[in-house]
């Protein structure tokens, strides 16, 4: 019955992670595309969304709850946050790497065609199966290596874009487009498993971690809020381009984290990259209804390898002890048949 009850909190969560990433980009879209509005910074954005009060009011509130009263609570967080700097350093780890995978995420795009780009950074899935098996000792089966693949082709298929026969030609390195796009696939790949290897080496509550995960991605976002836009902050102000529309993102793209850091948890990183794929899917088809985005066979195609890819990940594996133990017995039979 608790197992039961696990297995749907993770499945309803998975949707929420789906629902809330795809609100947050159709939002960020809509945002961007609207006429004499000035656009916010990404940087900010993201520093926003470490920092965002309801998602630390409802890690404390949690964590209240689960220590039983206040006074616990709070020597439950003075003991892992103040008095445990090597935790929250344990914790900054993921958090630079991906500042990394994002920066090489950039410069491939900008020396790789986008659809080669598009493909090659598809290579993220596969890669953090792999590094679950080296890093967390975790067994696949042939079916879930051939969903993980699958997932992979579907996700390049709904995202593909036909390249224009008459685009602007742009001086490219593509030897550094692969090593950028190789160097973000590796990173993909290890800070998910790292933050996964955390959550569940230890007893500490999943709310302790979040709050320790999300204290020092503010120190590493706002470095980055200040090595990238750091002219036009000083110039515009840090909240420029600020609407109740961005709020909602900042609150969608928090209230995601959230729901993420329980699906990995209670499941593994591979099903949260099928949870962003599904996600992928949902924003396509929200795009088609408030954007006019007209849907082609391929992403149709994708769609469906993904749908088919989530189910088959998720079948149990095969249990082969009872069929060994037969052909055992039957041996053993013969060889007393044979004496």
């Amino acid at each position: 019955c608790v197992r039961e009850r696990e297995r749907v909190c993770v499945c309803v969560c998975v949707l929420l992670t789906s629902v809330c990433v795809c609100g947050c980009v159709c939002v960020c879209v809509r945002e961007r595309e609207r006429v004499c509005v000035c656009v916010f910074l990404t940087s900010v954005c993201v520093e926003c969304v470490c920092v965002c009060p309801p998602h630390q009011c409802v890690c404390v509130c949690v964590c209240c709850r689960e220590s039983g009263d206040w006074g616990r609570c709070r020597s439950v967080l003075v003991s892992n946050i103040i008095r445990s700097p090597v935790e929250l350093l344990k914790l900054s780890v993921p958090s630079v790497v991906y500042a990394v995978q994002n920066n090489m995420a950039f410069v491939a795009l900008s020396n790789l065609d986008a659809a080669l780009y598009q493909v090659t950074y598809q290579l993220k899935i596969p890669c953090t199966a792999l590094c679950m098996v080296l890093m967390l000792s975790r067994s696949l089966s042939r079916l879930q290596w051939f969903s993980v693949f699958m997932l992979c082709g579907g996700v390049t298929l709904v995202q593909w874009t036909p390249p224009q026969a008459t685009k602007v030609q742009v001086e490219q390195n593509p030897f550094l487009g692969f090593v950028a796009i190789a160097i973000a696939v590796l990173c993909s790949g290890f800070a998910g498993v790292y933050f996964e290897k955390v959550l569940k080496s230890s007893d500490t509550s999943l709310w302790v971690r979040n709050i320790q995960m999300y204290l020092s991605g503010i120190v590493v976002t706002l470095i980055g809020v200040f090595v990238t836009d750091g002219a036009q902050v000083l110039e515009k102000g840090f909240f420029y381009g600020y609407t109740p529309w961005v709020c909602l993102v900042v609150l969608l793209a928090s209230a995601g984290g959230l729901y993420t850091s329980v699906v990995v948890k209670y499941t593994d990183n591979i099903m949260k990259g099928f949870s962003a794929a599904a996600a992928i899917v949902l924003s396509t088809v929200a795009s088609v209804v408030l954007f006019g985005l007209q849907i082609t066979a391929t992403f149709l195609g994708g769609a469906l390898l993904v749908c088919v890819s989530i189910y088959l990940y998720g079948l149990p594996k095969q249990d082969t002890s009872r069929l060994q133990k037969p052909s055992a017995d039957a041996e053993d039979t013969q060889k007393l048949m044979a004496a």
